[in-house]
């Protein structure tokens, strides 16, 4: 891929404040807000018009952040503000903060107004408004260092959280009580990953079915997972994960319409950042590695799609060894184009080895007559063979562009 390309696929921003790793951020209208990092607990505003960087706040003093999760809720009766929940980390806490823009100067007054307005772009304890006693998100056995939590359910009042070592939750944001502990098929330890709501008939099926599905990617797990709201229950099925992001840990992820793109992430073999880019298709369940990559490698970066869902942002991380400043844009259309030569290549060796897994499976799992199992395998091959042909066809024409 030439230079020129990467350069014009991504654009070079505003240096951050201060390197961040894994620091949680949420879109907010023009803004990107910036909730505190590793061993630093700063919050800042990032404006996507100006190009600029703004303080808002300090977490509490005493609060030590690694690995925490911060959410946007959903209901707010105040529209000049948006309410962020803070919970987690390898020292759990649980904050909220009322946040109002620190770049609109007509509404600085009122931030330091007297009463409700006062806890204006600060963390506080979350309190039951009922007892008037603190809420604490996270048992003292479970350990939230990179937790992950989206917000679903039929009036977005559910709390979904995963964490380790393979655990799924659901908190109810309205009575603040958990409705259900269950845990998810892995065979590793899931932190630091992927957690999306499939945003594809996500309303719909809230609204009929009162389901919410959702999107876990993790090393060698991939699992769609749908919560029944009436009856309580997980469903859960394994999705599967291209081999060459099986390695990669602490990537980028933004959700867009019905696909999910990985940006970056580090290769715990080799101990590398990495500059690839994955796209997987939630509609098509396939994986696509892109020929463009980021313009360098990044490992612990934070990927925040803008709030017109135009652009995804690339916030922080380090290239393997230093923390970087780096703060990156990309346009969604560019990940949306028709794949090249070289990715639909890559497509198709994928597949075969996801065939080659998915008899090695079917064909463990038939007991008795040998019958059966020659008969699994003759048919694999048969339509093997028929795809190796269709690769090779590919890779010819590849050769010839090349050439001209």
């Amino acid at each position: 891929m030439p230079t020129d390309d990467i350069e014009t696929t991504f654009e070079l921003l505003a240096s951050l404040p201060a390197q961040l790793s894994c620091s949680p951020c949420v879109a907010h209208k023009h803004e990107i807000l910036i909730c505190g990092y590793y061993r630093n607990n700063e919050c800042y505003s990032y404006h996507t018009l100006k190009n600029q960087y703004k303080r808002i706040c300090c977490y509490p003093q005493g609060i030590r952040l690694l690995g925490h999760s911060v959410v946007k809720l959903m209901s707010n009766d105040n529209p000049n503000a948006v309410t962020l929940l803070s919970f987690g980390g390898d020292v759990k806490h649980t904050l909220v903060m009322e946040y109002v823009s620190v770049w609109d100067e007509e509404r600085k007054g009122e931030r330091l107004g007297s009463g409700r307005k006062k806890s204006c772009n600060e963390w506080v304890p979350l309190i039951d408004t009922i007892s008037s006693n603190p809420v604490s998100i996270g048992r003292d056995e479970d350990n939230y260092d990179g937790v992950r939590a989206v917000i679903g359910g039929s009036s977005n009042h559910l709390l979904f959280i995963t964490y380790r070592e393979n655990n799924i939750d659901v908190f109810n944001l309205k009575t603040l009580q958990y409705v259900k502990h269950s845990t998810f098929p892995t065979v590793h330890d899931v932190c630091y990953h992927c957690l999306v709501i499939n945003k594809t008939d996500h309303k719909r099926a809230c609204m009929w079915k009162k389901q919410t599905e959702m999107t876990l990617f993790c090393e060698k797990t991939g699992l769609s997972i749908v919560y029944d709201e009436q009856d309580n229950t997980f469903q859960m099925n394994k999705l599967w994960v291209c081999t060459t992001m099986r390695t990669i840990i602490k990537y980028a992820y933004v959700c867009v319409d019905n696909f999910i793109l990985f940006f970056g992430g580090r290769d715990y073999n080799s101990l590398t950042a990495s500059k690839a880019v994955y796209k997987y298709s939630m509609k098509d369940d396939k994986w696509t590695k892109f020929e463009r990559t980021l313009p360098l490698p990044l490992s612990g970066c934070v990927g925040v799609l803008s709030q017109d869902h135009a652009f995804v942002h690339i916030l922080g991380g380090d290239d393997g060894s230093d923390k970087l400043l780096t703060h990156v844009k990309t346009n969604v259309v560019e990940w949306t184009r028709q794949e090249t030569n070289v990715e639909q290549l890559w497509a198709i060796q994928e597949e075969e080895k996801k065939d080659i897994e998915e008899v090695k499976v079917d064909v463990e799992g038939i007991e008795g007559d040998i019958t059966i199992k020659k008969l699994k395998v003759y048919f694999f091959f048969n339509d093997f063979i028929s795809k190796k042909k269709k690769k090779k066809k590919l890779k010819n024409i590849y050769i010839k562009k090349k050439k001209n």
